[in-house]
């Protein structure tokens, strides 16, 4: 691995930290001599200290949040997007410090940091545009000289609670969207992550102080751990409650948000696979598995977990993509070229080697997956990604681990693949490698992939905004960002209109009484 250029020679994570939060606005007092540690998994170090918000002070931020709404959805849906495009420009102008952020806090190669600030700049053009396309509909009626339409009305306080991995872009997914939809936004960032969430709401201001006019309190933030996450889950006055993490986080939050009747909008595990057929360009796929498996350390909720594998390609394709594990670079991504960085923290590291435990005791064979740079960085969790030969699926196979381990499984018969494919509680995203048209449109029928996302000749991480997000089953069966995603964050009305002068009934009912 060579020296990145660009690296400050002599400048400690925490000062170019500092710098950078300083630089976009943040207040000094918002970052230090709080009680929150926030820790750089590039080198373990403490680079902040951030103020938390205690529970008792959440339902005074909701209700500066409702006052907020109560303004803002009187705004026009197009003004409200103009609100969006200068949070846009305001990203296009930062992008590099804020991408440079998402690397020192999060541990993302430089590309993948400045991929996701880009990817916020993209959801921001989506909503403007959006904002001029909030549309209902008119509905044929029975009843003579009627008038029957559909409409959609802010639904008032969202709330979101975002993961580390994606610190500031699934953020954007909803606030953006909720924003032009005439909502305001609560956000819980992940306490692992919250200055990167700083930074935003730096950004948000200043695209707010150019725009005019925004009500105090359409973004704030909310910074702890579970206790505050609660209150923000069980206040009535937040109808809408989009939470991306774990299953297990997801299932406490679902049920928490149905006990009050508000709307869940949930984004949880993703225990995704890919299949490679006897048709598959081996080298498309060998490139594809590579990125899709290993990227972000595996930290991904649409990380490639599982290879499906013909027996009549299997000897062609694995010999390959365990040299690849071999060889790929492992190290600080501000430092070096390397293309997999540290995994987030101790606890991380632990739970990848429980997994690769589990793996060797149901029969897997493990290559790679050990501690890396320890000596030069003990603090910081480096890992060589693992790839993990199966027998069959079962143990570890079934769950979701937050780290880099590929599974590789045999099949003989393509119904074989789909079974396995969709043998798990998770269905996010999934992939197939095929020129065989058969088989490309069986995956993609109500018959083959069981998953929110399908893809086909590429692998299942990297979904674009245009395309509504989320999965099935245990992902929680959530849509944010593209298509229509948008509605989630409104309120549906039916209206009818008579503009006769006499009342027919539906259905044909009579009733009829004297005046």
């Amino acid at each position: 691995m060579n020296e990145r250029p660009g690296a400050v020679a002599g400048t400690s994570v925490a000062e170019e930290v500092a710098a950078i939060l300083s630089g976009l606005g943040v207040d000094k007092a918002a970052f230090t001599g709080g009680t929150r540690v926030v820790r750089s998994p590039l080198t373990g170090e403490a680079i902040a200290a951030v103020p938390e918000t205690a529970p008792s002070e959440v339902a005074a931020v909701i209700g500066k949040a409702e006052a907020a709404f109560q303004a803002w959805r009187k705004v026009p849906a197009p003004q409200r997007g103009e609100l969006v495009r200068l949070l846009g420009e305001e990203l296009r102008a930062a992008k590099a410090e804020l991408g440079r952020l998402v690397t020192l806090e999060v541990g993302k190669i430089v590309s993948e940091g400045l991929g996701e600030v880009q990817e916020m700049i993209d959801i921001c053009d989506f909503a403007t545009g959006l904002s001029r396309q909030i549309y209902g509909l008119t509905i044929a009626t029975e009843r003579a000289d009627h008038r029957m339409m559909e409409q959609w009305h802010p639904a008032g306080v969202v709330g979101v609670i975002s993961a580390f991995n994606f610190p500031v872009a699934v953020w954007s997914w909803n606030a953006a969207l909720a924003f032009v939809c005439g909502d305001a936004v609560v956000w819980k960032p992940s306490e692992k992550t919250p200055l990167t969430a700083l930074a935003t709401q730096a950004l948000f201001q200043r695209a707010a102080k150019r725009f005019g006019g925004v009500p105090d309190g359409l973004l704030t933030l909310l910074i702890g751990g579970r206790e505050v996450g609660e209150a923000l889950v069980d206040d009535p006055r937040v109808p809408v409650v989009s939470a991306t993490g774990s299953t297990a986080m997801g299932r406490k939050v679902g049920e928490r948000v149905a006990r009050r009747f508000g709307r869940s909008i949930l984004e949880l595990g993703g225990n995704n696979a890919s299949i490679v057929t006897p048709s598959a360009d081996l080298d498309i796929a060998l490139r594809a598995v590579a990125f899709a498996a290993m990227g972000t350390a595996g930290q991904r909720c649409t990380t490639l977990r599982r290879l499906i594998v013909h027996d009549s390609v299997y000897d062609a394709l694995v010999p390959k993509l365990k040299k690849i594990y071999g060889a790929i670079g492992v190290g600080n991504p501000v430092t070096s070229d390397a293309l997999i960085g540290p995994l987030i923290d101790k606890g991380a590291y632990e739970g990848m080697q429980k997994a690769l435990g589990a793996a060797r005791s149901a029969g897997g064979t493990v290559h790679g997956g050990g501690r890396e740079r320890e000596a030069e960085a003990p603090e910081a969790y480096y890992v060589r990604p693992a790839l993990v030969e199966m027998p069959a699926q079962t143990g570890p196979v079934i769950e979701e681990t937050f780290a880099p381990i590929l599974y590789v499984l045999r099949y003989r018969s393509f119904e074989e693949a789909i079974a396995l494919q969709n043998g798990v509680p998770q269905g996010l995203s999934s992939s197939v490698f095929a020129t065989d048209m058969r088989e490309v449109e069986g995956f993609l029928s109500a018959t083959g992939s069981d998953c929110g996302i399908a893809n086909v000749n590429m692998g299942p991480s990297g979904a674009e905004i245009g395309g509504a997000f989320g999965g099935e089953k245990e992902t929680g069966g959530g849509r944010e960002s593209g298509s229509d995603a948008w509605k989630a964050y409104m309120r549906r009305q039916t209206s009818a209109i008579n503009y006769g002068r006499t009342l027919p009934l539906a259905q044909g009912v009579k009733f009829d009484v004297e005046g």
